[in-house]
């Protein structure tokens, strides 16, 4: 049984991760950090308004690719957060693209990232393109954020 588009709107997951929220911030946050854990390349201004790329290429799981990005908010140590999948050459909104965002709780000696991916049922896609989509960012954010709670803490133990 498949699941109803109604339940396709949203990914969160959750991760404790053994580095600072400032740690943790700047490797969800800076180019240099994303490409070390999710990206081949990553370039864009940290700042809200900023944009930029994401590149994919031997990361890829299917065929490379690269997507815009425009940061929505960036509070260090707290919350970060961006716009992507939206048309070329538009203004990112709620109809038209993705939300993700990377929340950070202090946890103990370490950081609780709660990562949430919202506006799919938004775009108006077809269930199948709907069901797609969510499934592959689904497996995608498990994997990648696997990669970033190992950087991280690599990074805070130097």
């Amino acid at each position: 049984m498949s699941l109803s588009e109604s339940e396709y709107g949203s990914i969160t997951k959750q991760i404790h991760i053994a580095a600072s929220p400032e740690v943790v911030y700047e490797v969800v946050s800076s180019p240099e950090h994303i490409t070390q854990w999710w990206t081949d390349d990553a370039d864009f201004v940290s700042a809200p308004g900023g944009t930029g790329v994401l590149t994919w290429n031997q990361r890829a799981v299917t065929k490379p690719f690269q997507v815009e990005i425009t940061v929505v908010e960036a509070v260090p140590g707290e919350r970060f957060s961006f716009r992507w999948v939206y048309p070329k050459g538009e203004t990112p909104t709620a109809a038209n693209s993705m939300l993700v965002t990377f929340a950070l709780t202090p946890d103990g000696d370490g950081t609780l990232l709660t990562l949430t991916e919202d506006g799919m049922r938004e775009q108006g896609w077809e269930a199948a393109a709907l069901e797609e989509y969510y499934a592959s960012h689904e497996d995608g954010w498990t994997r990648h954020l696997g990669d970033l709670a190992t950087y991280a803490a690599k990074l805070a133990n130097r």
